[in-house]
């Protein structure tokens, strides 16, 4: 099968699908192009290089984030030159901007069949964008939806999201949940308390991810200050837009000797290795990596409801859960978990490992998409 996967969010748990998903696709034996950005993440250059020895054709695409009609057309235009060349058969898009200019492109070539993963649709980030953009992005969406041939949710919390928005029907929507290898979560070993500045003893609690409103660590911190754990200490693993913000915020809650700002790291698993919960604050998430890197470590979760933690996360089972946006609840809920003996916390790590042997594997979304494509061909 000849694909071609179109990228321009190539950050965080997007840039991870995208490299998992065409270097399991290729492995597969399918022919895989990606069309893909390094302007928001240089780095993903190194992503380029694995999936390229994979096999993978990859071209780099200089496409922004923001709406630029002039670049964004010459771009759209580069997109459709690619298709008349490469001719696949599945254009698959990523997110809002490559979701935009990949479907226009296959429309104006009329150049294979038109699956989207939205990875969420940015017109329901009310924190992050005015309610002009966000009416202007559901537009868009809504009017490529009528000539999308599958949507793609990565979780059944997604899919709800999805039906509820209005911007596709949902027969013509399916559910592919993410996949990773858990072996180098697995086979990881812990960081020593003095390489991550943590007195002996602490309670560790880790949150991975960008440091912005969707991902909630300004959540995470008023409940560690709220939960009244001096014992318990957060570290944040990530960079990004709120970074002095949250360290001010720290601050004023008088934590900042039990917050710990990390950075980025390439050795998360080492941290997973390290900590007692992974907590996710966030206020939006399609199916959060974070929450199946937690349940292949045989870490408890603690987490708030949005999609995808809500379908991985049993409460009381694997972890505990809050509503969106509630920081006495997500205070609570680390109170909880925190005060488990950790024989007790080991064993709600122990099922979330056992949820997630039972389907969230790579080989698992690979042949999930490839079911997908098959009812298009």
């Amino acid at each position: 099968m000849r694909i071609l996967h179109v990228m321009e969010a190539t950050i965080g748990g997007t840039r991870r699908h995208l490299r998992d998903v065409a270097c399991g696709q290729a492995h597969a034996g399918h022919e895989v192009a990606v069309i893909a950005s390094a302007e928001r993440e240089p780095s993903v250059r190194g992503d380029f290089e694995q999936m390229r020895a994979a096999g993978v054709q990859v071209r780099e695409l200089a496409m922004v984030r923001s709406i630029k009609p002039r670049l964004d057309a010459s771009h759209a235009k580069a997109i459709a030159t690619q298709l008349r060349e490469s001719r696949p058969e599945i254009v698959h898009t990523h997110s809002s901007k490559a979701g935009a200019l990949g479907r226009w492109a296959s429309l104006r070539t009329g150049i294979g069949r038109r699956v989207h993963t939205p990875h969420t649709f940015a017109f329901l980030f009310d924190a992050m964008f005015s309610a002009r953009k966000r009416r202007l992005f559901r537009t868009i969406e809504v009017q490529l939806g009528r000539r999308t041939d599958r949507l793609v949710a990565v979780s059944r919390g997604e899919a709800e999201t999805i039906a509820r928005s209005g911007v596709i029907e949902p027969a013509r929507v399916r559910v592919v949940e993410n996949g990773i290898d858990p072996e180098p979560w697995r086979r990881a070993e812990p960081l020593a308390p003095q390489q991550l500045g943590l007195p002996a003893g602490a309670t560790v609690v880790l949150v991975v991810g960008l440091l912005n409103s969707a991902k909630g660590q300004d959540l995470a911190l008023r409940a560690l200050a709220a939960c009244e754990r001096p014992d318990a200490h957060l570290l944040l693993a990530g960079h990004g837009e709120m970074d002095a913000e949250l360290r001010t915020l720290a601050a004023e809650l008088g934590i900042a000797e039990r917050a710990h700002f990390l950075g980025w790291r390439d050795d998360v698993p080492r941290l997973m290795a390290s900590c007692d919960v992974l907590c996710l604050p966030s206020r939006w998430e399609a199916l959060p990596y974070a929450v199946l890197e937690a349940m292949a470590a045989g870490r408890a979760v603690v987490a708030s409801r949005v999609d995808g933690a809500r379908d991985l996360v049993q409460e009381g089972t694997s972890g505990f859960l809050c509503e969106v946006g509630d920081v006495a609840g997500l205070a609570a809920s680390l109170a909880r978990a925190i005060d488990l003996a950790a024989p007790q916390r080991a064993a709600l790590g122990a099922a979330g490992r056992a949820r997630f042997d039972a389907g969230y594997t790579i080989d698992h979304m690979v042949r999930g998409l490839d079911a997908v494509y098959s009812e298009l061909l």
